[in-house]
């Protein structure tokens, strides 16, 4: 039986494997790149009223603190484990 560590290392194994036989990683990663970009201009405009241009800033700026709000977790999340290896406990 696979333990979680190996189970984790053998999906690491096959994604490294997988993308070292992909010519084109643009094209491989469009589909997720659009429906990004798609969940944005909904969230942003989700009736379709505003313009290509102002949908377009206003989802950049939603994308940006999207990506800003993630990494504010992940420092936090960092910062707490900091603190508990200090206390000798770790998670």
């Amino acid at each position: 039986m696979n333990t979680s560590t190996e189970r984790t290392l053998q999906a690491r194994i096959a994604a490294h494997e997988s993308w070292a036989r992909t010519s084109d990683r643009a094209a491989r990663t469009a589909k997720a790149r659009e429906a990004m970009q798609s969940k944005f201009d909904r969230l942003v405009d989700p009736d379709g009223l505003l313009s290509p241009e102002e949908r377009a800033y206003r989802a950049e700026h939603a994308r940006r603190a999207h990506y800003t709000r993630l990494a504010l977790k992940s420092a936090q999340v960092r910062r707490q484990r900091g603190r508990n290896r200090r206390k000798g406990g770790e998670q």
